[in-house]
């Protein structure tokens, strides 16, 4: 595992998980670039899946995105830390997890889930994402190559301090 600051949209990994909507159909920050970079097929087939709750996750083709695949799923919005917000964000990553494993990709990158506009606190969510990740390489036995995108020098920090 590693942490890198890049645009998640530019990686040529098997897939890159987009922190999504429940309604699958873009919307603003890492959500929207990447609708925008991988052109409207992706709403299209997006509209076919019904939506994603919160802590589930769905796939998509890459279409046209260095990236084969999209894992979409949708985090939780913080409401102080009392409403299971860590247990979804959790749910999040496993449930990407699962699906990377389950379609034999050997590469993903996760941006930091629920940090933009969900107001979810960049070091604790850090924490879920790195402690859950970490359990289910363990548990799974599964060899993937898992990068944690950040788009801020200091989100990168706090990731790399949780990785060192």
């Amino acid at each position: 595992m590693k942490a890198i600051q890049a645009n998640i949209t530019t990686l040529a990994v098997d897939a890159i998980v987009n922190a999504a909507n429940s309604s699958l159909l873009g919307g603003g920050g890492v959500d929207g670039a990447i609708h925008r970079a991988a052109g409207q097929d992706l709403v299209s087939e997006c509209r076919l899946l019904g939506g994603c709750k919160t802590g589930e996750a769905k796939i998509t083709k890459g279409y046209r995105l260095p990236a084969k695949h999209i894992i979409h799923t949708v985090g939780p919005v913080w409401r102080g830390g009392n409403n299971g917000e860590s247990e979804l964000l959790a749910n999040c990553y496993a449930n990407s997890m699962k699906l990377v494993r389950e379609h034999g990709l050997t590469s993903v990158a996760f941006p930091s889930i629920s940090t933009g506009i969900y107001g979810y606190p960049i070091e604790k969510a850090a924490q879920v994402a790195v402690t859950t990740v970490k359990r289910f390489l363990a548990e799974s036995g599964a060899a993937v190559d898992v990068t944690f995108c950040c788009f801020s020098q200091p989100d990168l920090e706090v990731y790399q301090a949780l990785l060192d």
